[in-house]
């Protein structure tokens, strides 16, 4: 079993939401975060309340889509406390739209998905974590480190009307931990570093509580347990997939039993 106490976690879109509750977990716990983003208002903020904690934090504003900014986050980390433990890069964004949209009542097109709202979510949400992933992990394999890559799928993933971009980049999410370990083992490495990933379904962060109250009331009328997921239960789940180390290649879903209908 690994321990959270000491070990380092890099963590990208840091800033609020999911990233920032696993940095406020992760020192809780007694480890170190580096955190990235590409907001300096939210990164100053997480960065304040986690010392304010006592936390040990670093930080390193950046664009995800960068190979150069990505390779100095890592380095950043290597520079500042030694080692890499925790990979998860939680940088991620949404553009929805439908792929086609015909008009009621003339059956013809009226709107499509754009060109720029299918590459942005695919640019930060699936290139930016290929980036994010091999830069870290060239620093962990040359220098010893020993834990996780975990990674950010979603219920997405099984198929949401209006989201072909970002369903298609959290399905991504779903093979890479098959393929990372698969490249790992290869090359003796599998033990040393485990490639994960997490699935939520509808995690109670401030845009989701901001929604619409008629639609939000739809979405929890699809969850088993009724209600929204904590991003402290995804936090949670992260740190118990870090310290198993018997855990590997898979990819986990934490949705309060949700299946999503049809329709999507």
């Amino acid at each position: 079993m690994l321990a959270i106490k000491e070990a380092v976690a890099v963590i990208t879109g840091a800033g609020g939401g999911i990233g920032e509750e696993l940095a406020k977990y992760w020192v809780g716990q007694g480890g170190k975060v580096v955190l990235a983003d590409i907001s300096d208002a939210g990164l100053s903020r997480v960065e304040a309340e986690i010392k304010a904690l006592g936390g040990q934090v670093a930080t390193c504003r950046g664009d995800v889509t960068r190979e150069a900014d990505c390779a100095r986050l890592a380095d950043s980390a290597m520079e500042k406390f030694g080692q890499i433990n925790l990979v998860a890069p939680c940088a991620g964004i949404i553009k929805d739209s439908l792929l086609l949209a015909p008009d009621r009542t003339t059956g013809k097109v009226t709107r499509k998905m754009t060109l720029e709202q299918f590459q942005a979510v695919i640019d930060i949400n699936l290139t930016g974590v290929f980036l994010t992933v091999r830069e870290c992990a060239e620093r962990m394999i040359n220098h010893h480190c020993r834990g996780l890559i975990c990674l950010f799928s979603s219920t997405g993933s099984l198929g949401t009307a209006g989201q072909i971009n970002y369903a298609s980049a959290k399905a991504a999410m779903s093979v890479m931990p098959k393929v990372i370990t698969a490249e790992f083992f290869r090359r003796g490495l599998a033990g040393q570093i485990r490639c994960v990933a997490i699935a939520p379904g509808y995690v109670a962060t401030p845009m989701v509580k901001g929604m619409h109250q008629a639609a939000l009331e739809k979405i929890l009328a699809q969850v088993p347990i009724g209600r929204l997921i904590e991003p402290a239960e995804v936090a949670s789940l992260i740190g118990e997939l870090f310290r198993n180390e018997a855990i590997a290649g898979d990819t986990f879903f934490i949705h309060g039993g949700l299946r999503l209908g049809s329709k999507g």
